[in-house]
């Protein structure tokens, strides 16, 4: 299971709320959805996030087992 609890955490920490990030990092309101959901994104959208936001893959989502 894909979790992006560290996403929106780093979120509050930049004093950043979703729909910025979509902006910033143009990602569509579904994919940030999706996410919300728990649900799997493409790399290229976890990337995008990570260049934006300055941080590391594992600084924004978590694999659970």
């Amino acid at each position: 299971m894909v979790s992006y609890d560290r996403l929106w955490k780093l979120l509050v920490d930049k004093k950043l709320n979703r729909t910025e990030l979509a902006a910033s990092c143009k990602i569509s309101r579904n994919t940030i959805a999706r996410m919300g959901r728990n649900e799997p994104v493409n790399i290229d959208v976890l990337e995008r996030i990570c260049i934006e936001l300055d941080c590391e893959l594992d600084d924004v989502v978590e694999i659970k087992l």
